[in-house]
């Protein structure tokens, strides 16, 4: 399978959306904004929430739904490669943002403290088929100390801000299986992608893992820590995977179906867009790039 590349200098690139279009939305954390790359390649501001944007996703109100992690430092390698570095000096605090892609208008939808919520570096999310969406905090790293964090339900509507598995080590990417009854997680550090059985839109089993923490499905060898994630049309569940660099397919079984590798050491997101969702679009966030490239099974058709 052959890699294009659609667009490059970008500023870290994740949270790619795929557009009917043709078009990716998607986020460049460095710069703080939110991008829109046509298919020709064109890029184009959609809008500027500054901080780190991070995971995105559309949500029932065709807005943009983002989690913004506050920002990072960053450290230019000199191999070209961007590489993102504990808490910003300049850190503005977790938060989830609505966005509207005509305008570029920010709201700020959840931010710390709302509903009692602890909110520090907000990452990935994912929409369910009842409008609301579920979002990890992967919080923020600094000298000798990291954050302990979770894994949060909110409604789209401002009115719900929950988080419903705690403590989750560093979480990272998110989503849904084919039926909406089972929630899979990716934690970085660890390597580890997760599973949790939904009882109920917002909840989980309590009594599914050791004290509610879930089941582990699936830890890969080497030098490799876990980012983003996307989910077949067959539930196998490809994880972008750092390091020793590509897509780690996993099937709901705890199977590695197939690594298929890149050329970055920051791989971190998969989305898919055409007709048949047989188009992968890939952020190699390390060098800056957008890239496509065929892929054999159909990605999941989203909720929204």
């Amino acid at each position: 399978m052959t890699l294009a590349t659609i667009a490059d200098d970008l500023r870290f690139p994740e949270g790619p959306v795929a557009l009917p279009d043709g078009s990716v939305v998607l986020v460049e954390i460095a710069a703080g904004r939110i991008s829109r790359v046509r298919a020709d390649g064109t890029i184009e501001t959609v809008a500027e929430p500054g901080g780190g944007p991070n995971g995105l996703a559309l949500g029932p109100d065709g807005m943009l739904y983002c989690c913004n992690n506050g920002g990072f430092e960053y450290f230019e390698h000199p191999a070209g490669l961007l590489i993102p570095h504990g808490q910003a000096h300049d850190y503005s605090g977790g938060r989830i943002e609505r966005i509207d892609p005509a305008t570029g208008a920010v709201e700020i939808l959840y931010r710390d403290g709302d509903f009692g919520c602890v909110l520090r570096g907000p990452n990935d999310i994912v929409f369910d088929s009842h409008g609301g969406f579920w979002f990890t905090d992967h919080g923020k790293t600094r000298h000798r100390e990291r954050d302990v964090t979770g894994i949060f339900y909110a409604k789209a509507d401002g009115t719900h801000l929950e988080e419903v598995i705690f403590p989750s080590e560093n979480p990272n990417g998110i989503g849904l299986s084919p039926d909406g009854k089972r929630l899979y997680v990716a934690e970085t550090y660890t390597c580890r992608l997760m599973a949790f059985d939904i009882t109920a839109p917002g909840k989980v089993d309590p009594t599914v893992g050791i004290g509610g923490a879930g089941i582990p499905l699936y830890r890969p060898a080497g030098y490799t820590f876990f980012d983003s994630l996307g989910i077949e049309e067959c539930d196998n569940i490809c994880v972008a995977t750092i390091g020793e660099s590509g897509i780690s397919v996993i099937s709901p079984a705890g199977a590695l179906v197939e690594f298929v590798p890149t050329p970055d050491p920051f791989t971190t997101n998969i989305c898919w867009g055409g007709v048949d969702r047989q188009t992968a679009y890939i952020t190699l966030s390390g060098t800056g790039r957008l890239v496509r490239m065929p892929w054999p099974r159909p990605g999941l058709a989203l909720a929204h």
